[in-house]
């Protein structure tokens, strides 16, 4: 059974920085596609970043570009999202997920891709 920890969320003023950790536990880690996505109130599950399993490609929305960075530390089973110049518009439900497929460039985008889910952590940003 895969399990998913996301910590680190919190809140924080607009301009600021987080970093959210997402621990994996049952599955061979350096063999996942993982994501982050996030959930606004009322809106559905967005992507937000993901890391091919060797850390070497990276996805980023169009909305994070430049502000977020997502890594992975296959030693630890840990991936990151370093999130930078944070926004009230990023305040949301951040989850971690996690595939060992190999998704295309266009599925790695899309929640149909993974397989595997953390609870979420709260990120609230004030302005």
């Amino acid at each position: 059974q895969v399990q998913l920890v996301e910590s680190g969320g919190g809140l924080v003023q607009a301009g600021g920085s987080l970093r959210l950790s997402c621990a994996a536990s049952g599955c061979t880690f350096s063999n996942c596609t993982m994501g982050w996505f996030r959930r606004a109130p009322g809106n559905e599950r967005k992507f937000v970043a993901a890391v091919r399993r060797s850390g070497g490609s990276t996805y980023y929305s169009d909305s994070v570009k430049g502000r977020f960075t997502i890594s992975r530390d296959n030693a630890r089973n840990t991936v990151y999202l370093q999130m930078d110049s944070l926004k009230p518009e990023d305040a949301a439900i951040y989850y971690c997920a996690a595939t060992a497929a190999y998704p295309s460039a266009v599925q790695i985008l899309t929640t149909t891709a993974y397989n595997y889910w953390g609870q979420g952590t709260q990120v609230t940003v004030s302005s």
